[in-house]
């Protein structure tokens, strides 16, 4: 059965991201997809997905969906809410960390992701066409399942429908989160261009992030990194990945994200380890950070932790009947007795 989701107002900065293209790098094209993998895959885990199926990544506001064919069965993850109005009139507020079934004709109001960043899933994944092997948004080269272009009012979204008879739903009153701390980062690959006091500031200082970012990428705020001469300011193009630390002639570092160029001319200081990457996501202008520096072996053994940790926030997961619905296994196991007795008038 499919769905059908129709886009009233796109909000601001909401795409369409699933785990992007990889084995593209070495042809331009960057990977793209979501920016908090770990997120999106507990919005799809909360509708029943497999968690490599594509959903809106959410980071403004104002985003307003309707259900135009169904029902959908859907689920936000993050630190967001939305508002239900149902076809029959009744508003309800519908928090994150838990599902919800749509029926034809409601509409969703998609609040504020309040940490930058948020994910709604619909159960069986949104179903536009692939490009290179991915649905995500990359706009710079047209690669989208919308035309190769931001959304707009009264695009359509075909996803996959929800037939089951079984009125309960999924939550977990526990919301995935990654630890709090300095960033960690592996110096490198071109920390000779840099003294010894420039490391020395990158991490011993608090950056601010600015403004100037997007899903390319964002611009740090502080002490400016000092290149050991004025030519290491510059390298010869080579290789670059989300989580890269480049630092240009202004001594102002530019961390990379999911939409980041394959190559680069800038010398990189460090580089985000893997576990870290989703907390880039949501560094909103204005937040402040520390970069500490990890060994190879420790960046492996935090990923391992982290997938750990994943394992157990699935095991919080409980099916649950939404209010309006009878829990027929709850009436039949306990509001039952097994005899009758006559009674005289």
């Amino acid at each position: 059965m499919s769905g059908m989701i129709e886009v009233l107002q796109p909000g601001f900065g909401t795409t369409i991201q699933d785990q992007g293209r990889r084995g593209h790098r070495h042809e331009g094209i960057p990977q793209s997809g979501w920016l908090d993998a770990s997120l999106a895959a507990a919005a799809n885990a909360l509708v029943g997905n497999q968690g490599s199926e594509a959903v809106l990544e959410l980071r403004g506001m104002g985003t307003e969906l309707r259900v135009q064919t169904g029902p959908v069965r859907l689920a936000l993850a993050g630190a967001i809410a939305a508002k239900w109005l149902r076809a029959d009139g009744k508003h309800i507020t519908l928090p994150a960390w838990q599902s919800a079934t749509l029926q034809v004709g409601d509409r969703l109001q998609l609040g504020t992701a309040e940490s930058g960043c948020a994910y709604l899933a619909i159960a069986g994944g949104y179903r536009l066409p692939q490009q290179l092997g991915s649905r995500s948004s990359y706009w710079r080269a047209g690669l989208q399942g919308v035309q190769g272009r931001a959304l707009r009012p009264g695009d359509l979204l075909p996803c996959g429908g929800w037939n089951s008879p079984d009125p309960r739903e999924s939550r977990s009153a526990t919301p995935w989160t990654l630890p709090d701390g300095p960033i960690r980062v592996i110096l490198g690959p071109q920390q000779d261009h840099f003294g010894p006091e420039a490391i020395a500031t990158l991490l011993g200082q608090d950056w601010e992030t600015t403004p100037e970012q997007d899903r390319m990428g964002m611009r740090l705020r502080g002490s400016a990194l000092s290149h050991v001469d004025a030519a290491a300011a510059d390298i010869v193009s080579d290789a670059v990945t989300p989580g890269a630390i480049q630092v240009p002639a202004n001594g102002l570092p530019i961390v990379l994200l999911a939409d980041s160029q394959t190559v680069g001319g800038y010398p990189k200081i460090a580089t985000v380890i893997s576990a870290d990457l989703p907390r880039l996501a949501h560094l909103k202008p204005g937040t402040r950070l520390r970069f500490q520096a990890v060994s190879l072996a420790e960046a492996r053994l935090a990923l391992q932790a982290q997938l750990s940790d994943w394992e157990r926030w699935l095991a919080t997961r409980e099916a649950f009947v939404p209010a309006g619905f009878i829990d027929l296994d709850a009436l039949y196991s306990n509001n039952l007795i097994s005899g009758a007795l006559r009674a005289e008038a």
